[in-house]
């Protein structure tokens, strides 16, 4: 009998874990290393007396993606125990002149908010923005999502090549709404969504309207007791098909033989070799090339590609519920673009910021002791300035992070008592915090930015970095720097792409489907049939085309 394969895995956030379980699946014997004590990297949980925070993403979206990545290891989210709550409506948008909006997946709640604002032929141009952003989904999942892009030449794929300019890669995503929207006030609560990649608006290539889309489209879901249940259940499946998770170990360096050029296996800090056929890092793509990889040029490149954005969050405990907040909040600053500038151009968090407050305890109760709220506020700030290069974006050459979280934190609570009443600062009994410096120390994200490499157009695609290293035999990546790119259901779909590469290499059968969605069929009823061809439009062409060759011969006679 041949021996199975073996696998070393760096890293248990959501790509290390899901690839886990698609390895062990297919025969592996896999082991995942993680230097902290807990799974799911930045979508674990902080708990305090009571109250539960999602460290990293408070919403789902796209849940087809993740329903896949259940059924492809011949199981469910329900079967596992994981219960989705649909948010309704999916966010208050909260604007300085004391207005807010909700957007909604309910059609008819969304036409007359549109309607409000833009007059009848607004909710029109609504439905045509709705169907290009549908276009730059549906495209993105079929021939990006579910596709590796490991060379030039699979920009020009017949299969993609027409969907090129439909994606408006060229354009940034504030222009294309801006070509619908009528008013400042819909265009911003249109583009906001770029955050979730840690762009500005007006840089974010169009396609990205796909975020807001599924939101609008398929909603906004939170897993109830937390967004880590979802991970929690792939490390237990990954368990069940024998896994080994190894927590509290970090990993010094790859090893890689000098003589075949090929990974071999890791060595730990503590100095044990863990040897294994193939080697995947789900650790922060640059961190990886800089400090577990022999130096090289990729290495220095990567380092100077352009970063996503930081945040300083905030977790607060109150002491009582705040009815004033919605389950998901998004706070604009008067000052749109300016705002983003100051995060992507000068590394700064703005003088007004644009900001998010998730309450999971107002669609989760348990997130909370009874009669309090739990409160998340992310605030958008550049990344850490850590070379000459980066320091030169900042004309002061300095960030003051206490000054910068001191700022955040009184720009947060007196936005929120202007636009909403709440009062928060005197409810508030516990707090941790997480700056640029923490993100990285604790998940050794670099620069501290929370959502990897940017997405830019010349940082995706054949452009992005690759799933395989383009010179180290056996040594593959999985995360948010790689291809396809950044968010959970992204990196699960990237998961499916980089063990089906290793399964390919290997000339081993990938145990699971291509993907996409299946129509059900039960009867006669469920079979596509063309439409009946209508007789009335041919019979008033045929009689038409009899009156035209008839016509001069009824003349001529009239006229004799």
């Amino acid at each position: 009998m041949e021996k199975p394969k073996t696998a070393v895995i760096v890293g248990a956030g959501a790509g290390g874990i899901a690839s886990a379980a698609r390895l062990a699946k297919a025969g592996f014997r896999v082991t995942v290393v993680e230097k902290n004590d807990f799974t799911g990297g930045r979508c674990s949980l902080i708990r305090r007396d009571g109250h539960r925070f999602d460290q990293g993403p408070s919403l789902l979206l796209l849940p087809d993606l993740f329903r896949e990545a259940f059924i492809d290891l011949d199981t469910s989210l329900e079967a596992e125990g994981v219960e989705l709550l649909k948010c309704e409506p999916n966010y208050n948008v909260w604007f300085g002149d004391g207005e807010c909006i909700e957007l909604s997946t309910d059609v008819a709640a969304m036409k007359k908010t549109i309607e409000k604002w833009e007059g009848k032929d607004g909710f029109e141009r609504y439905l045509q923005w709705m169907q290009e952003a549908h276009v730059h989904y549906e495209a993105s999942v079929v021939h990006v999502l579910r596709k590796n892009f490991t060379s030039l030449l699979h920009l020009a794929r017949p299969s993609f090549l027409p969907y090129l300019l439909a994606l408006h890669p060229f354009e940034s995503i504030w222009r294309r709404a801006s070509t619908y929207f009528m008013t400042e006030r819909l265009r911003r609560a249109f583009t906001f969504g770029s955050m979730y990649m840690g762009m500005s608006p007006f840089e974010a290539p169009g396609t990205y309207s796909l975020l807001q889309y599924t939101e609008l489209a398929e909603g906004i879901w939170y897993p109830r007791g937390g967004f880590h249940k979802v991970l929690d259940a792939l490390v237990q499946i990954g368990e069940r098909l024998g896994v080994q998770y190894r927590l509290s170990t970090p990993v010094s360096h790859v090893n890689v033989d000098r003589y075949s050029g090929r990974a071999t296996g890791v060595t730990l800090a503590s100095g044990e070799i863990l040897n294994a056929d193939v080697v995947l890092v789900n650790a922060d793509l640059v961190y990886a090339y800089n400090e577990l990889l022999p130096q090289s040029q990729k290495a220095k490149s990567l380092s100077k590609k352009q970063a996503s954005c930081s945040s300083i969050s905030f977790y607060w405990s109150m002491d009582k519920i705040i009815p004033e907040l919605h389950t998901h909040n998004v706070f604009l600053a008067d000052e749109y673009q300016d705002s983003f500038d100051d995060i992507f151009k000068r590394q700064l968090i703005p003088k007004e910021p644009s900001f998010y407050v998730n309450v999971p305890s107002r669609v989760d109760p348990s997130a909370a002791p009874s009669g309090r709220d739990t409160v998340v506020v992310l605030v958008p700030c550049g990344h850490l300035l850590e070379n000459q290069a980066d320091r030169g974006l900042n004309p002061q050459h300095a960030q003051d992070w206490q000054a910068m979280v001191s700022k955040a934190r009184n720009a947060v609570i007196e936005t929120v008592r202007l636009r909403t009443g709440a009062d928060l600062a005197s409810h508030i009994v516990d707090e941790v915090i997480n700056t640029p410096a923490s993100w990285k120390q604790s998940f050794n994200l670099d620069k501290g930015a929370i959502l990897g490499l940017s997405h830019s157009f010349f940082n995706v695609l054949s452009f992005r970095p690759r799933t395989k290293h383009d010179q180290i035999k056996s040594l593959y990546f999985v995360g948010a720097s790689t291809h396809p790119g950044t968010g959970v259901p992204i990196v699960l779909a990237g998961s499916k792409i980089t063990t089906g590469q290793i399964l390919d290499d290997l000339g081993m059968v990938k145990p699971w489907s291509p993907g996409g969605h299946e129509k059900r069929i039960v009867s006669n009823l469920d079979v596509v049939a063309r439409p009946p061809i209508p007789l009335g439009p041919l019979v008033v062409l045929f009689l038409m085309v009899c009156w035209a060759v008839t016509l001069p011969y009824v003349l001529r006679y009239i006229r004799a």
